[in-house]
């Protein structure tokens, strides 16, 4: 089992990344309706997932507004598998290597990502602001969201020594500080 130290910086981005991932597929199963979020065969409502740490229910919060704002976007699957590549080859990540060809490959996906975009959403959102132009600046926010979680996983696993996570959960997101 692989656990990963934030001081192996590119596999801490990459985990960074694959929850970042999680919050946009989240977007695909929310009912904006009635925010509520399907979780296996059941609708639950954002307050299901509140505790009484301060810092998980801003984690909740941030994740639910961001995954409400790209679900309200109304993206295709192929804007929002072009939006996942954008996110994940993002140069700015700290710790990568190969940065001239990862900016190489962030530029195509993101050139691809606004001729799509630029297609199926003609009209600005607000003012001269694109669809593509919204996405690209909740970039940040996602990251933002990850640390969040990292530190709330960190707390928990702190506070719960004992407990035993999922295989894959341990894979993606155990982090020994």
């Amino acid at each position: 089992m692989m656990l990963i130290q934030r001081n192996n910086r590119p596999l801490f981005t990459m985990l960074l990344g694959s929850f970042e991932l999680a919050v946009l597929r989240m977007s695909r199963y929310l009912d904006l309706q009635q925010n509520c979020v399907l979780y296996g065969d059941t609708m639950l409502p954002q307050d299901a997932f509140y505790t009484t740490d301060t810092a998980e229910m801003k984690l909740v919060s941030c994740v639910f507004e961001l995954a409400r704002s790209i679900a309200e976007l109304k993206l295709t699957e192929t804007e929002l598998a072009l939006y996942s590549a954008a996110v994940l080859l993002n140069p700015d990540r700290p710790g990568l290597k190969g940065l001239a060809e990862i900016t190489r490959l962030s530029q195509a996906v993101i050139r691809a990502l606004r001729s799509e975009l630029d297609r199926n959403h003609v009209s600005p959102i607000k003012g001269d602001v694109t669809v593509c132009d919204a996405i690209l600046t909740k970039i940040p926010q996602l990251r933002e969201i990850s640390l969040l979680h990292m530190d709330a996983l960190a707390k928990f696993k702190r506070s719960q020594p004992h407990l035993e996570f999922p295989a894959l959960h341990k894979e993606l997101f155990s982090v020994d500080s």
